[in-house]
Order: structure tokens, then sequence, then C-alpha cells
């Protein structure tokens, strides 16, 4: 049989509040009949918090539905990101009180509340799991759909892989991309764009030289694709080897889960171009969609591609340097990155379907 993949569209079929996102998100989430999943379960509400000027992040009323729908069905849900996330996410909305939950970081205060699994994986010889996600009895995966510099989509199997581990795990997946940089001084304005837009703080300039260290450097790209005069390239030849680590990692994840507990929603609002780990919001580059569900990571992830059309493009969205060319998913003409890549991979462990059924909550 096909998984089932709901969807909870964001356009309302009448002017009633019961028909509007919040509502027909409460019903998709009943028609997953959580008393079952989660009754007498700690469940762990995985979502990206976001930082600094970001605002586009799963809205905290929104948020509070989902761990409404747990405590009714005799759940402990408690929300979960990484540390640095967890102790900004006040400045975005997201607290006890508006939640209804505490928030946790995923693996402690230090980031070293850790389980470690071997995987063997060329570079990447272990993961380290984040020890709040393996405790947990069960898992909801609620992600903030939208574009990714490194993967082209992320969604829930960037959630799971970049979020259930500690930052050297995060490190280890970057750098099975195998890159190499290279800066040509020549185009360099000494804007220093790659190097504020760096989450390690990897970048320097010393005498107008770019210094990179390769220590600190997770191979985001995120320098790359703020250079306005393109003097930063990156080999990015080790593209699947990513995608593979990423799938690996979450394999790896949902193996500490029976079945039948772990539910994946993934929200399609305010998708932007890039990752929210960019800690700013630009425009969104496709109207609001709404809202899939599914127990199946593959099914969830592909309807949620699926429903990304390049038809539904928002003219004079993109900001600068990003442009779209050549052909493919949306997502693949903005950063050049086939985002269906990443599901094959974790199709290829096994863990779920493309192929699937459509049910939209009504």
């Amino acid at each position: 049989m096909q998984p089932t993949v709901t969807f909870a569209s964001a356009c309302p079929s009448e002017l009633r509040a019961n028909a509007t996102l919040p509502a027909l998100l409460d019903r998709m989430l009943g028609a997953w009949n959580f008393k079952k999943r989660f009754a007498a379960k700690r469940v762990a509400i995985k979502m990206h918090l976001g930082g600094n000027m970001g605002y586009s992040t799963i809205h905290p009323f929104l948020v509070g539905r989902v761990v409404k729908a747990v405590k009714d069905a005799g759940g402990i849900p408690f929300v979960t990101d990484s540390p640095n996330a967890v102790a900004t996410a006040a400045a975005r909305g997201y607290t006890a009180e508006t939640l209804g939950c505490q928030l946790l970081p995923v693996a402690g205060a230090a980031d070293k509340y850790i389980y470690s699994r071997r995987v063997n994986y060329r570079s990447m010889k272990t993961v380290e799991l984040a020890g709040n996600i393996v405790d947990a009895d069960a898992m909801i995966v609620l992600s903030h759909g939208k574009g990714h510099g490194h993967s082209g989509f992320g969604g829930a199997i960037k959630n799971i892989a970049m979020g259930c581990v500690d930052r050297n795990t995060r490190g280890r997946i970057h750098r099975l991309m195998s890159a190499a940089f290279e800066w040509d001084a020549s185009k360099c304005s000494g804007c220093l764009l790659c190097k504020d837009n760096c989450p390690n703080s990897a970048i320097a300039f010393n005498d107008h030289k770019i210094s990179i260290s390769d220590h600190d450097c997770k191979y985001c790209m995120h320098c790359e694709l703020a250079c306005p005069k393109k003097a930063i390239t990156i080999d990015q030849r080790g593209f699947r080897w990513f995608q593979h680590g990423m799938a690996a990692t979450v394999n790896e994840v949902l193996k500490t889960f029976d079945k039948g507990r772990v539910l994946h929603v993934t929200a399609l609002l305010s998708i932007t171009p890039f990752c929210d780990c960019w800690g700013f919001t630009t425009p969104s580059i496709v109207p609001d969609i709404g809202i899939v569900a599914s127990d199946d990571i593959v099914a969830c992830e592909t309807a949620a591609l699926d429903l990304i059309k390049h038809e539904k493009f928002i003219e004079g969205s993109l900001p600068a340097p990003l442009k779209r060319s050549g052909s493919g998913h949306l997502l693949q003409q903005i950063h050049g990155k086939d985002p269906y890549i990443q599901v094959e991979e974790c199709e290829s462990l096994k863990m779920g379907s493309r192929k699937y059924k459509f049910v939209e909550i009504r």
C-alpha cells in the first residue's frame, strides 16, 4: 500500500474561521490518531526555532495547536532545537506560555548530551545523536519547508539530519561535500558579506586576503551565495555524498523510535529561498501553500516538493544575487541543485516511498 500524505490548504474554501488553516490543521492532526501514537508518551516536537532577524519560522500559534493535540491525546510534549536557538526562542514568540509546553535544547545546553552511532560512510565514521531526541518516546518532526543553498530544499530531512545531532556531526555531514574553495581576488570588492554571513565565523581577511578555517567551516556555502561579485566558488562534486550522509543520519535517528511513533508535519508557509539558519527573512518565492503530514518521511518530502510549483513563482521575490536559471524544480532553478536527491537517498535506505496517496482535509 502507498503511504498517505494529508494536506491542509492555506487557501480557505469559504470565509469562515473553521475553513482556515488552524482549523484544518486541527482536523488533520486528528486524522492521525494521536491517542494511539502518543498517549502517555514523551513526545519531542523537533522544529527550527530560527535566530537573529528571522521571522519566517512556523508561527507560534500553529505550533501551539500541535502541542495541544499531543496533550489532548494524553502525551507529554516538549519543543526542541539546538541550544542557541532555544536560548533565543522567546525573541520570536516561542515560550512555554505561548506554546503550552517546555522548550529543551536537543543535546543539552552545552551540546554534549549525545549518543554515538557508527555509520562508516566515507569520512563520516560516526554520528552523535541528540540525547533529548533519543530519550523521547515519540517525535513529531515539525518542519518549515523552504529553499536551501546546500540541498535545494530544507524540510523534514534537513530538520532531522541537521537538527537531531550535535554541532560536530553537522560539520561532518557538510564535509562530505569534499569541497574545495577558490577565491578570485580580482573580483572581490571587499564588502565582507561572505564573512558576515558565515554562521561559524570561519572566514577572516588579513591584508585583503581571505582566510578560511578548515576547523570551523562546515561547507554550508553561505559565503558563496552571499558574494555579489561571485569571487568565491566551491567545488560541489560531492553533492550526492552530502545528501546520502543526511539520509544515513536520518535513518539512525528514526531507528531509535518504535514503529508508529513518528509523524512528519511540514508547513509550506513563508517559503523563502534560504534556510532559517541564515538569521534573516527575505520575501516568499511562492504564495503560502499549506501543511502536509505523513508518517512516511519520503512521501512527506516528495509531496512537499511536488506542491512547490514553478508556475506559482512570485516575480521580483528573489534577493540579489539569486536568479532563476535552467530547468527542473523551482528550487533547482534557483540553487542549481535537484532537491529530490535527498529524498531518493532516503528511499534507497528503505525509509519510505516516493509514491503516495494524497488526501486533502476539508
